[in-house]
C-alpha cells in the first residue's frame, strides 16, 4: 500500500511538472513571434483562472443538481452514516454530507473543494448490491479523494489546460494577423526564423491534445492513489477489489451521468468498459478496472 501511494504521488507530481514545462514552452514561443514577450503568460493564466473560479467554488452544488442527488438522514440509511462516520474518523476528516441518487446502477463519487465542504454521493444500487466490506471499500476510496484534495488537483489541471488552449490559439491567430514580428536581430537568421515558425505551428496545433492527454493521465493516477489510500483506511484491500469486480460486471448505465461528470465517479457510469489497450486507454478518464483490481490484489 505504501509503495502504491508513493508511486502514484510521484507520477502525479511529474505530470503536473510536464504541464508547467509545456506552458513555459508555449509562452516562450508566443513571446518570440509577437511583441508581448514573456508577458504573454500573465493574461493567459488570469483568463483561465477566471474561467475556472466559478466551477471550483460551486462545483459541489452544480454536480449535485446535475446528478439529481438528494440529502439523506441517518434514520433513512443508518449503515451508510455509520460507515462514513467511521472512515472520516480514521482519515482524520470532518464527516462529509451524505447524498443518494435514486438509481439502481451501482456507483459513487465525492465532491467539494475542501474536507469541510465535502459530500459523498452513492446510488441506491450501490447500497443494495454491495456487502458491508465492499461498501466500506468504495466509501474509503471516495474519502481518500477528499483527503488528497483531488478536486483541487483536477481544478489545477483544468486551469493548465485552459492556459495551453489560450496560448495555442493566440499563436495560431498571431500568424493570421501578420506572422512573426520583424526585428533587426532577425537579419541573416532566416533559417532560424523558419525553424521557429515550424516549431510554433507544431506546438500550437499539438499542445491542446497533449494537454488533454496529461489531464486525463492525472485523473487516472489520482484514481490509483485513491484506491491505495482507501485500502489503507480500511486495512482490507480485498473489499474494494471485490466492489470493483461487481461494479465492472454490472452493465446498467447511470441515467443521470454524462460526459461532463463521468470522471468523478469511482467507475465510468457510462459503462464503456471495453476500452482495450493503446490509444483507447489514453483518452479514458478512468484506469482499466482490471489494472485497479490487480494493484489491490498485490497489496
Amino acid at each position: 500500500m505504501y509503495e502504491q501511494i508513493a508511486s502514484n504521488k510521484r507520477k502525479s507530481i511529474f505530470l503536473i511538472f510536464f504541464f508547467l514545462v509545456l506552458i513555459a514552452a508555449l509562452a516562450w514561443v508566443f513571446g518570440q513571434i509577437t511583441e508581448f514577450g514573456s508577458y504573454a503568460l500573465i493574461p493567459a493564466v488570469v483568463i483561465a483562472l477566471l474561467m475556472t473560479w466559478g466551477s471550483y467554488y460551486y462545483s459541489d452544488k452544480i454536480v449535485l443538481a446535475v446528478s439529481k442527488a438528494r440529502p439523506v438522514s441517518k434514520q433513512e440509511y443508518p449503515y451508510l452514516y455509520n460507515i462514513v462516520e467511521g472512515l472520516a474518523l480514521a482519515a482524520g476528516l470532518p464527516k462529509p454530507r451524505c447524498y443518494v441518487i435514486d438509481d439502481s446502477a451501482p456507483n459513487a463519487f465525492a465532491s467539494g473543494r475542501n474536507p469541510e465542504k465535502a459530500v459523498v454521493v452513492v446510488t441506491e444500487g450501490l447500497l443494495k448490491k454491495l456487502n458491508r466490506a465492499e461498501l466500506e471499500g468504495v466509501i474509503a476510496h471516495e474519502m481518500s479523494h477528499i483527503k488528497n484534495y483531488d478536486i483541487r488537483v483536477q481544478t489545477l489541471a483544468v486551469v493548465m489546460v485552459g492556459v495551453v488552449v489560450l496560448l495555442s490559439d493566440w499563436i495560431l491567430r498571431s500568424f493570421l494577423w501578420g506572422g512573426r514580428r520583424k526585428r533587426s536581430s532577425d537579419k541573416g537568421s532566416g533559417n532560424a526564423g523558419a525553424i521557429l515558425i515550424i516549431v510554433a505551428l507544431a506546438l500550437a496545433i499539438l499542445s491542446p491534445l497533449i494537454a488533454q492527454l496529461i489531464k486525463l493521465a492525472v485523473s487516472r493516477k489520482r484514481e490509483f492513489l485513491a484506491d491505495a489510500n482507501g485500502a489503507m483506511l480500511t486495512r482490507y484491500p480485498p473489499g474494494l477489489a471485490s466492489a470493483l469486480k461487481k461494479l465492472s460486471a454490472d452493465k446498467e448505465p447511470l441515467e443521470v451521468a454524462n460526459k461532463a461528470t463521468a470522471h468523478m465517479y469511482i467507475v465510468n457510469p457510462l459503462k464503456d468498459h471495453k476500452r482495450g489497450a493503446g490509444m483507447a486507454k489514453l483518452f479514458s478518464t478512468h484506469p482499466p478496472i482490471e489494472e485497479r483490481i490487480a494493484a489491490l490484489e498485490k497489496m
